[in-house]
């Protein structure tokens, strides 16, 4: 009988033990489902989640001095901003979508399929800005020679911002223009390195704030992380 008894105890302490490991390991112990911790990372805009991003152009003011306004490309924002000084303050009047170059990274050379990058305190700036209402061009995409630049293109002089590069710091072919027959690539990416505009939004930046010489900043593309605790 005390063995009967000592043996229905033991089976009791196994079942409370058990219970008691399921109730720690399911409820105090169960990984919270979608809770991202700070570490988590936002992966990169894909091609086919182009439709998400912004894709309307804001002007916030008509009258600006034009010679005060500079020109801000976030890679991460896929929008260029427009800038102008006043006084001690700086502020933002215009921004618009942006497609640039296929592959995110800082260009290192010629043919990389990058869009180059640089900083505030070595800007690049618009050297001239051409008619380009007639260039043409093939992107090897099976359409052949079309037109592709839209009204104007604003050609960036990099050289400032790459005194380690001189292949990228004398390359004449980067530059801010339309996307005639490339509407769909903005937002987005899809340039050989060039920055992308709508058609109408190039002939807005050009009409009102765009000038040679201008600065223009193209900052990186970050890959965000979660702010979500």
């Amino acid at each position: 009988m005390n063995a009967n008894k000592l043996l229905l105890a033991l089976t009791l302490l196994l079942v409370v033990l058990l219970s008691g490991a399921l109730i720690y390991r399911y409820v105090f112990k169960q990984p919270a489902v979608n809770e991202p911790t700070t570490d988590t990372i936002v992966q990169p805009i894909a091609q086919s989640e182009q439709d998400t991003l912004p894709a309307v152009a804001q002007i916030s003011s008509d009258s600006v001095v034009r010679e005060n306004c500079f020109l801000v490309v976030s890679k991460t924002d896929y929008k260029l901003y427009v800038y102008e000084r006043r006084g001690q303050d700086t502020v933002c009047v215009a921004s618009f979508p942006v497609c640039y170059a296929k592959n995110k990274g800082q260009k290192t050379r010629d043919g990389d399929y990058c869009t180059p990058e640089c900083s505030y305190q070595h800007p690049f700036r618009i050297s001239e800005i051409k008619d380009a209402s007639a260039w043409y061009h093939d992107f090897h995409d099976g359409r052949g020679e079309i037109l592709a630049y839209g009204h104007w293109f604003m050609r960036l002089d990099l050289s400032d911002a790459f005194p380690d590069n001189e292949v990228v710091a004398r390359n004449r072919s980067i530059g801010i223009h339309g996307s005639t027959n490339n509407e769909s690539s903005v937002p987005g990416n899809g340039s050989e390195g060039c920055i992308r505009l709508r058609d109408q939004d190039l002939e807005i930046l050009h009409d009102r704030y765009a000038f040679v010489g201008q600065q223009v900043i193209v900052l990186p593309y970050k890959q965000l992380k979660s702010t979500q605790q």
